[in-house]
């Protein structure tokens, strides 16, 4: 029988042996990387951290120690040893999450999966122990990438100001974050894991000294006192020691019984300290440690034995983006290109390739990327700032006061805009539209296809007085929608065939071809519909008030949060003119979205054209005075796929 089903919660890690352990921890990446391939998901940073998963369960006692995980993309190995070993629908709907979720285990806490925030949370769980004598423990796990975010650092300047509060912070130095650590944190760990260390130099010295007679004893007691500098010299851990957290390690992550001593140390200090675990990224799997990029960090479906994927899929809207920032590169010697830690996932590995000189990975530090992009524009040249949708909200501040105050000429690409489905609420790009709706100056682009994309590109870095921002989905990209007109700076992608007809559908960015759909639901109904691609949808066009104005109704249709999104704009620009025109905004509503396929999500929310089509039909129909309208044909059609 296999140890793993043995295993229904951390306590039957108690009962096991070092023999034992080091067979379940062979038997944890087999099952991994078999589950995993089925379901696609972070495989990397899982395989690395099995070892060091089970110690801290076994030295401390969760739930009632909080064994908190930064990002928790490599949480699978805590989800299997917690009593969850189904991982047949891993990130779909009614499957587990890809992250640790309050909803499926007490042993769960942080669910954000944004990076570098676990040291706050270890912070304020700590206080509150203090506070409530409490004598449990706060452990936190962080990657070396994570440290890179400032967030980290603000968090451990508070932590060490409790010299007699315990919490202890296990930092997971696998030298990578997505791809491999860059910075000068990155370097000063590098050191470290390169040094013999001060502790096996000061034993040694010890030993020759206390052989000495007479003078060995006091001299000795003057090294160790002055040891702070000598630590600085052998193994430079002295960047955390002067923030007054103690230091152990570096320790081999892969060794279970040293790591049970290091934590169990730890535990018992009764004040913060930092163990430091150097592990390997993709560990016990050759195709993983083969890949150079980011060693498997998240993959799709794979073949188990070669890691290839099964299925490929056609050009995504990354890859149209990266090929031609490539071609920008290429005309424009002042394009350069920031990423933060991501540099594969956002498509800027290409151009990073083909201009070295001209990337900056500013590691996790959005906050970081937007104020020094805005330094690069002031300089001369034209930051390109390619990030995810959704980890754009943590720089707001500083695309508000930074870039857009001093109307800087900076381009933000927003990778995975809109709802991404299966690694849940805090990946989904729901709020940038929204949030971004408030900034002076700011223009956003939300194109439909790739032909948009490599356009609106192009004309967004050729603003150099205001940021501009490029929002995309995630995935594949769809075949072209045409323009059949364009009205002031829209594009007409269907006519209505009348002078008054009934309809305006606003399309905004990748939903063009579900409201064409719509479109065509409704003219069975016999409503007449005119769908307008903004393009730019801030600021809201001049020419959508008149275009609204011939219509006997607006719909906008985004996805994005309804509240303050581009039906919002949309609805107060028609006020601003005096147009008064019926508007229905539809999007998404405002709360956090659960882990499913993108489909399956939109169809919760309703925002698929059969959904939309009835609620359309219905407020044309009030508008008739009729009420008998049926919509026998938009319920005969399924709703909308990916």
């Amino acid at each position: 029988m296999p140890l793993l089903t043995r295993i229904r919660g951390p306590r039957d890690l108690d009962r096991l042996s070092l023999e034992e352990l080091a067979q379940l921890a062979e038997e944890i990446r087999t099952f991994l990387v078999q589950e995993v391939s089925k379901t696609g998901g972070h495989l990397g940073p899982n395989l690395g951290v099995v070892e060091l998963t089970i110690a801290l369960h076994r030295v401390f006692e969760s739930p009632k120690d909080k064994v908190l995980w930064d990002t928790g993309h490599q949480s699978y190995v805590h989800k299997l040893l917690t009593g969850r070993q189904d991982f047949s629908k891993l990130k779909m709907k009614g499957g587990l999450s890809g992250y640790p979720s309050q909803a499926e285990s007490e042993h769960d806490v942080i669910e954000n999966s944004h990076a570098s925030t676990v040291l706050g949370w270890a912070d304020g769980i700590a206080k509150a122990n203090e506070l409530r004598k409490r004598d449990s423990h706060v452990v936190a796990v962080i990657g070396d990438g994570a440290l890179t975010g400032g967030m980290a650092w603000e968090a451990l300047n508070n932590i060490a100001d409790a010299k007699d509060r315990p919490l202890v912070i296990v930092v997971n130095d696998n030298e990578r974050s997505y791809a491999p650590t860059i910075g000068g944190l990155a370097n000063h760990l590098a050191t470290l894991r390169t040094t013999d260390g001060y502790e096996r130099f000061l034993a040694r010295t010890k030993e020759l000294l206390e052989r000495t007679p007479v003078v060995g004893r006091p001299l000795y007691e003057t090294l160790h006192g002055a040891k702070k500098g000598f630590k600085d010299f052998i193994a430079p851990q002295g960047m955390f020691e002067d923030l007054g957290l103690k230091y152990v390690g570096p320790i081999d992550g892969h060794d279970i019984e040293a790591l049970e001593s290091a934590l169990a140390r730890a535990k018992r200090f009764g004040g913060p300290v930092i163990v430091h675990c150097l592990t390997e990224k993709g560990r016990g799997y050759q195709p993983a440690l083969q890949d150079e990029a980011d060693r498997f960090h998240a993959v799709g479906k794979i073949h188990p034995d070669t890691g290839l994927p099964i299925a490929s899929s056609g050009a995504d809207w990354t890859s149209v983006f990266g090929e031609e920032m490539v071609k920008l590169g290429e005309e424009r010697e002042d394009v350069v290109a920031i990423t933060a830690a991501m540099l594969q996932p956002v498509g800027l590995d290409k151009f990073a390739k083909r201009f070295p000189e001209r990337v900056y990975d500013v590691g996790i530090a959005e906050q970081h990327g937007a104020v020094s992009a805005a330094g690069l524009a002031h300089g001369g040249v034209h930051p390109v700032f390619a990030v995810y949708a959704t980890f754009l909200n943590r720089a707001f501040d500083q695309v508000l006061m930074d870039v857009a105050l001093h109307k800087c000429g900076v381009t933000f690409v927003l990778d995975r805009a809109g709802i991404t489905g299966t690694d849940g609420a805090s990946h989904n790009g729901m709020w940038d539209m929204s949030i971004l709706q408030v900034v002076p100056g700011l223009r956003l682009a939300a194109p439909r296809d790739a032909d948009q994309v490599r356009a609106q590109l192009r004309e967004a870095v050729a603003v150099d007085d205001a940021p501009t921002v490029v929002r995309f989905s995630k995935g594949a990209v769809g075949p072209a929608v045409p323009a059949v007109g364009r009205v002031g700076g829209m594009d007409v992608l269907r006519e209505p065939g009348t002078d008054r007809p009934d309809v305006l559908l606003v399309s905004v960015g990748a939903l063009a071809p579900m409201c064409l759909e719509i479109a065509a639901l409704l003219e069975k109904q016999g409503i007449s519909t005119t769908v307008v691609d903004p393009r730019w949808v801030k600021p809201v066009d001049e020419a959508m008030a008149p275009l609204a104005e011939r219509h006997r109704v607006v719909v906008t249709v985004e996805d994005n949060s309804r509240a303050g999104g581009v039906g919002s704009a949309i609805a107060q620009a028609l006020r601003d003119a005096g147009v008064d025109v019926p508007l229905r905004d539809f999007g998404i509503p405002p709360r956090f979205l659960d882990h499913a396929s993108r489909a399956e999500v939109m169809a919760e929310i309703g925002l698929t054209a059969p959904d939309i089509a009835r609620q359309v039909t219905g407020l044309v129909a009030r508008l008739d005075g009729k009420f008998d309208r049926t919509a026998e044909a938009v319920d005969s059609v399924e709703p909308a796929r990916d």
